[in-house]
């Protein structure tokens, strides 16, 4: 069952085409990460699903559903995990969960909000604590959990591992699968070729708003496609 849908998508700015007649189905369960350099149109691509910016042909779905103009029923399916998840500093780990819950109409007791802080990863001792004392990883986590809260099908990625150490990379990485094997449809955007072929069921690499190869992870290598990437680009 496809989640994630892009026919012929296609965003102008001007002169400027920043994403080229997309087209792409993401399945129920898979994890897809999207390679490309800065400005190939990986982000343009997220926002349009995510319904912040309008394409000027073509369409974005989210289970059968077009973002425009039902961008507030497809808003609900989504989360949305940004390179630095934005959260509130002064409040605890458990309190962000419970505000941006709330904000998606949802009402969980502290027990609930712990139990979506433990199935993201974050340790038990950190759910009290401020998020200002919280490393880079650690926030992800919260937005997982976030995520979690929400109940979407399909979490939406945009360079979730920039910044992160290797052990916490690794540890993303296994949250991710796990929550495709819950059913979770990922769309990452990424820099990472490495953690791509750890992480993903198949990959995408875009040039100049263009998709121009689309890849099965079983049937290529770390190496392979490094070299493959940087004859592309």
């Amino acid at each position: 069952m496809q989640t994630i849908l892009a026919n012929n998508l296609t965003k102008k700015y001007g002169e400027h085409t920043a994403l080229k007649g997309l087209n792409l189905s993401i399945n129920k369960g898979e994890i897809f990460c999207l390679l490309g350099q800065n400005g190939a149109g990986k982000t343009t691509t997220i926002n349009l699903f995510l319904g912040f910016i309008e394409a000027s042909d073509g369409k974005a779905l989210i289970n059968n559903v077009a973002v425009k103009p039902n961008d507030t029923a497809t808003k609900k399916m989504i989360a949305y995990i940004p390179e630095v998840v934005q959260l509130y500093g002064n409040l605890s780990g458990i309190e962000n969960l419970d505000f941006f819950s709330r904000l998606a109409g949802f009402n969980y007791n502290n027990d609930a909000l712990s139990s979506f802080l433990s199935k993201a990863g974050l340790q038990t001792d950190a759910h009290e604590k401020r998020l200002g004392t919280y490393s880079k990883g650690m926030r992800q986590k919260v937005g997982i959990a976030i995520a979690l809260a929400k109940n979407a099908d399909v979490i939406l990625m945009d360079e979730p591992t920039s910044g992160l150490d290797p052990k916490a990379t690794a540890e993303f990485t296994e949250i991710c699968k796990e929550l495709a094997a819950d059913g979770k449809t990922i769309f990452m955007a990424t820099h990472d070729i490495f953690n791509a072929v750890n992480v993903s069921t198949r990959i995408g690499i875009m040039k100049q708003g263009e998709l121009v190869h689309t890849l099965n992870t079983n049937d290529i290598t770390a190496n392979a496609l490094q070299q493959l990437y940087l004859e592309t680009i």
